[in-house]
């Protein structure tokens, strides 16, 4: 008798309202990171802390701009902030948001022939 192994289900065992919860934080993260100047700007801390100055240079993007997308990105929490002097540093708010970038990158990167 052949021993047949257990797929893991999408739905993990997880009742509706639980499966909701889920789907709608997840959408809300999802949300955050879908927009092309949040997402450069991810990239780039995916390296390293950055300054908003730095960030402005990395992504070609005017101050005002560059500000208000990392606003929408620390109100969602993917980012922290820490000061030093007169500068604001950005950083990835945790490995969660880190390891969400990185797949995206997997999934979109072009490979070299």
């Amino acid at each position: 008798m052949a021993v047949r192994r257990r797929q893991q289900r999408a739905t993990a065992g997880l009742t509706l309202d639980e499966l909701q919860a889920e789907a709608r934080e997840a959408s809300e993260f999802l949300k955050a990171m879908g927009h092309e100047g949040r997402l450069l700007m991810l990239y780039y801390l995916c390296e390293r802390d950055h300054s908003v100055a730095e960030l402005e240079r990395l992504i070609m993007s005017r101050q005002a701009a560059v500000s208000q997308q990392l606003a929408r990105l620390r109100h969602e929490k993917l980012v922290t902030t820490r000061r030093e002097g007169n500068q604001i540093f950005y950083s990835l708010a945790d490995e969660r948001v880190r390891e969400a970038v990185q797949m995206v990158q997997r999934l979109f990167r072009a490979t070299a022939p």
